[in-house]
Parts: structure tokens; sequence; C-alpha cells
């Protein structure tokens, strides 16, 4: 079985869709994914599992639906996607917890006028592989552009900050993942 990264959209952000993360390890187990292990609270998951990545999706969304109420969208990628993401970080933050990627969960099409209005001094924002790079010296929780990623990227996204994205990396390295 190969290993998976599920990345939740909005679980336990800001008091909002309450979910921990041993209830979700023991939803992901109920789907039959083996070596499950969570990342902080806010909907990490590493697994193996066979399946297209959009059925594995499916599975949790559908099962997170029926068994909590909770329909949060859930984006599963492979680890080579967190590891591409990671190396090809166009920034060089002083702190990784300043840079986010906004996976997109379609094509990503940036408004980069709609960038330019509200950005603060420092702020930058760079497209990838299916992903969108956000830089906010100024710190994620007070950007105006952090508050209007979505839109600005175009599309529905779930947002990591680099120092998570390391650390995942890091996890899928220890456990041996391709």
């Amino acid at each position: 079985m190969p290993d998976r990264v599920a990345l939740l959209r909005g679980i336990n952000v800001g008091g909002a869709n309450r979910l921990p993360m041993a209830e979700l390890r023991t939803f992901c187990a109920g789907l039959g994914w083996q070596e499950v292990a969570t990342h902080v609270a806010s909907g990490n998951v590493l697994f193996r599992a066979d399946g297209t990545p959009d059925s594995l999706s499916a599975a949790l969304h559908d099962a997170l639906k029926a068994g909590t109420g909770l329909d949060v969208p859930v984006l599963v990628l492979a680890p080579e996607v967190l590891r591409h993401a990671v190396e090809d970080c166009p920034f060089d933050p002083q702190d990784d917890r300043l840079v986010h990627a906004a996976f997109a969960f379609a094509v990503p099409a940036p408004d980069r006028d709609l960038f330019e209005r509200v950005a603060a001094d420092g702020d930058g924002l760079e497209a990838g592989r299916g992903l969108v790079w956000l830089h906010t010296p100024g710190g994620f929780g007070r950007s105006k552009v952090a508050e209007r990623l979505e839109r600005i990227v175009g599309c529905p996204i779930t947002a990591r900050n680099l120092r998570s994205l390391r650390k995942l990396v890091a996890m899928l390295d220890a456990r041996g993942g391709a």
C-alpha cells in the first residue's frame, strides 16, 4: 500500500469544525487505512491505503459527514507532492510559519490585481504545481491577503505553513514513505 497524505480543510480553526485527532485517526482506520498518523490538530493525516486520491478523499469526506456531520473538503496527495512543494518553495523566510502553501482543489488562477491591492509591504505570492505560495512577513493572522486568499487563488484551497509541510515530509521520511 502506498503512503498518502490527507489534508482536511477548516478543521479546528477558530473554534469551528471541532474534530479531535484521535477521532480522525479512528475514522481513517475504519476505512481500512493503515499506519494512520496525524500532525497537529488541523487535519493533517499520513496513512497507507490503496485507491486513487479522489476515491480516498471521497471516502474520508463521506465517513466524516455520516459520523460527525462535518462537511469538510479532503485533499489526498502523494508524498512526492509535499516533497516537491517543500523543495520548490520560492521563499526563504526567517520563520517557516510565515510562508503558506495553499493546495488547490482545482486549477488555481491567481488574481494578481487583487493581491496587489491588498498586499502589505514584503508580502509575496507565487504559483507552483497545484498550489499557490504566500509569504506574509508581517504575520499570517494579520495579513489582508490571508483573509482573501481563496478569492485571490481563484478556487477552493487548504493552506499549510512551511513548518508543518517540513514536519509532514520528515514524518514520511521516518516511516520510509515513497
